[in-house]
């Protein structure tokens, strides 16, 4: 009996509602605590989201060249594989290159009927 009688009474004070204190304003002191501490987020924030917004002014015309010139490109390879996970990291060679491998552990590949194997 004595083994029931601590995890009972942590559970019915963990059942029991809580009121949390009002400030006068209807907001509680959790709501006051929650809404200083993402104040104090956006402050320290907010030079790093403005220069967020620089970069992407900068960058903004190459990668829209970039989607234009590849994006027919990338578009057919993403219909091509299946799964992703299957494949090591993208390997940039020498000669500029590049190597997408199946991981040593993947399935064995076969292609779909039609498909020309390489």
């Amino acid at each position: 009996m004595k083994r029931l009688f601590i995890p009972v009474t942590l559970v019915a004070a963990l059942a029991t509602p809580s009121y949390a204190q009002d400030d006068g304003e209807g907001l509680s002191l959790m709501e006051r605590g929650a809404r200083m501490f993402m104040e104090g987020i956006m402050k320290e924030m907010e030079p790093a989201i403005d220069n967020l917004g620089e970069l992407a002014e900068e960058f903004g015309p190459a990668m829209r060249s970039f989607a234009e010139t590849m994006g027919p490109a990338l578009r057919d390879l993403m219909g091509q594989v299946e799964d992703w996970s299957v494949y090591d990291a993208p390997e940039v060679l020498p000669n500029g290159d590049i190597i997408i491998r199946r991981k040593p552990e993947a399935p064995e590949y076969l292609p779909k009927e039609g498909e020309v194997e390489i």
